[in-house]
């Protein structure tokens, strides 16, 4: 993960943390993050999002992918535009940033 992309993570973490229960583990807190809402909203939004952070689609797809084989042996998802491609990554992201907080106990 691109050190811009664990910034604006961690950013958005910190913001929104208060609008969760306090003592809401990784799993769920990860889950009403990141699962039950969008992190970004929108095509155009999205693209400019993978070009802030000079990730290209292919190399977005490659990650998503590689997450998908570890975790279910093989992939199912087609990304048919930037938008859920984004949530995506922001999924997958997310939880390593959440985790790295519960290390640091910045997070329950």
């Amino acid at each position: 993960m691109k050190n811009s992309v664990r910034e604006e993570i961690k950013s958005y973490v910190e913001i929104n943390r208060d609008n969760y229960a306090k003592n809401m583990g990784v799993d769920d807190l990860h889950f009403q993050m990141f699962n039950m809402d969008y992190y970004i909203i929108g095509y155009y939004q999205a693209e400019e999002w993978l070009k802030k952070h000079d990730i290209s689609v292919f190399e977005g797809i490659g990650v998503c992918w590689d997450w998908e084989r570890d975790y279910f042996g093989e992939v199912h998802s087609k990304f048919e535009n930037a938008e859920e491609l984004v949530n995506m990554l922001a999924y997958i992201w997310g939880y390593e940033v959440l985790a790295e907080l519960q290390e640091e106990n910045l997070v329950v």
